[in-house]
């Protein structure tokens, strides 16, 4: 039902797309890949990692992830190992890393940083200005969430 779901939304996006405005080939073969690798990912064949993921965040709507969100997915990360929504160990040592790149080894330097605060609360706010409220998704949406931010996190490290 969900990847019939998927089918179909991408299918009207891309009809929308169509009657909208020229469609070059680029135009059209990038979105046959995304559908390709969004349809191969949820059937278990797709890409893994932070590129699968990267799908499954933009699919649900979540912001991108840059440098200037840094503390915000510190945040973020602390929020999901609280919850329980990550592998504690491999998330708390990226935490750490990012919490150490950005000085914020002390609480009051922590309660001082707005975007961390933000992402304390599940607040996601993304490089774009964009955010995302992690709280207010079902738990299993939550995981995929936070395994989206730690994949992520990573590369502001």
């Amino acid at each position: 039902m969900r990847q019939f779901l998927g089918v179909k939304l991408l299918a009207a996006a891309a009809v929308g797309v169509a009657l909208s405005a020229p469609v070059s080939a680029d135009m059209l073969g990038g979105l046959k890949s995304q559908a390709t690798e969004s349809l191969g990912s949820s059937l278990g064949g797709g890409s893994s990692g932070a590129a699968g993921l990267g799908g499954i965040g933009a699919s649900m709507g979540l912001p991108s992830i840059g440098s200037g969100a840094a503390s915000n997915v510190a945040g973020i990360l602390e929020y999901c190992l609280k919850n329980k929504y990550l592998n504690a160990t491999n998330a708390d040592n990226i935490k750490g890393q990012l919490m150490g790149k950005l000085g914020m080894d002390t609480p009051a330097k922590q309660q001082q940083d707005a975007g961390y605060q933000q992402g304390l609360t599940g607040m996601l706010s993304g490089s774009d200005g964009s955010s995302f409220d992690i709280s207010k998704v079902k738990d299993d949406l939550k995981e995929k969430a936070c395994d989206y931010v730690l994949d992520n996190a990573s590369s502001l490290l």
